[in-house]
């Protein structure tokens, strides 16, 4: 019995065990795949469009998300815990349950985005600034952290 080795190129491998590569997640974008509970933690993500795509439980913790589109996405449940969504685009994204705890959300735009029971970085970001940018369309800006000496 032969035993084979897989070989991962440096290239294709960019976060924890187990998550998909950006050059695997731009390749499920491009054949228009589901990328339902994909794991895409800590994988650098930056620019890319996820436009309309279901994205229902999948792993973004800790990737880098600047900069990306997911118009009309659904993101419930997905988990974006400490990711850097700076200047990203969520107008019309479903993000219930979603986990934004931690995340810079600098610059991101959520007009008509679903936030039922979504958790946001609340000592960043007052509760009445999100509600607002889902109403007008407004940038969020993210609060410098309080200095505790």
């Amino acid at each position: 019995m032969s035993r084979r080795r897989a070989v991962v190129e440096p290239d294709d491998f960019f976060g924890g065990p187990g998550s998909m590569s950006r050059k695997q997640v731009q390749e499920a974008i491009r054949r228009g795949q589901s990328l339902r509970d994909a794991d895409m933690r800590g994988v650098d993500l930056s620019d890319l469009s996820f436009d309309g795509m279901d994205l229902t439980l999948a792993k973004f913790a800790e990737a880098n998300l600047s900069s990306c589109s997911f118009r009309n996405a659904n993101l419930t449940g997905a988990s974006l815990w400490s990711a850097n969504l700076k200047d990203a685009v969520l107008d019309g994204a479903q993000l219930d349950n979603a986990d934004l705890d931690q995340a810079n959300l600098d610059g991101v735009s959520v007009k008509g985005a679903r936030i039922k029971k979504t958790l946001f970085p609340y000592s960043k970001l007052g509760l009445d600034a999100i509600q607002e940018a889902v109403k007008t369309g407004a940038r969020l800006r993210m609060e410098p952290a309080e200095h505790v000496d």
